[in-house]
């Protein structure tokens, strides 16, 4: 076997899912702090059913200060969660609870040049279960027209 190690693409594709709405579970929270001091908490989603069950549809971030508050509120709805008046919630709270979340692909260039591809949720990109549960196991078509089981269509 012959391999040029030199040789690279240049992308760094972290896509594991394809586009779409998918019921996911908050598989682990991570806690941190922006560069401009506010709370972050940094949200691994998975698909919790159909075709892509199992798999890491995408990191997202809730950022709590005064701009991203309203944010904050419509995620914590979704995932069924007080989001009115003042609360305390831990990480922990989120652990394990879903959500219908919209995934779609992003690109950027990291501090090294390299073009980074993974999926991102977009800012209303959560809607809470309650209102879609009958939609949970319904089959839907993905944005390039194939079958897949594992989204939800809206």
């Amino acid at each position: 076997m012959e391999i040029d190690f030199d040789s690279t693409e240049g992308v760094a594709d972290y896509v594991t899912v394809p586009a779409g709405t998918y019921l996911c579970r908050v598989a682990e929270v991570r806690t941190g702090t922006t560069r401009g001091g506010d709370d972050r908490w940094s949200l691994r989603l998975v698909v919790a059913e159909g075709q892509h069950v199992g798999k890491q549809a995408a990191w997202d971030n809730l950022v709590f200060s005064s701009r991203g508050r309203t944010r904050a509120r419509l995620v914590m709805q979704a995932l069924g969660l007080p989001a009115s008046g003042k609360v305390n919630i831990d990480p922990d709270d989120l652990d394990g609870r879903s959500a219908l979340v919209e995934v779609r692909p992003a690109e950027y260039q990291d501090s090294a040049g390299q073009l980074v591809r993974r999926n991102e949720v977009p800012y209303d990109g959560y809607r809470s279960t309650a209102t879609g549960s009958q939609l949970s196991s319904a089959v839907g078509e993905s944005r390039d027209g194939e079958v897949d089981t594992g989204q939800i269509p809206f």
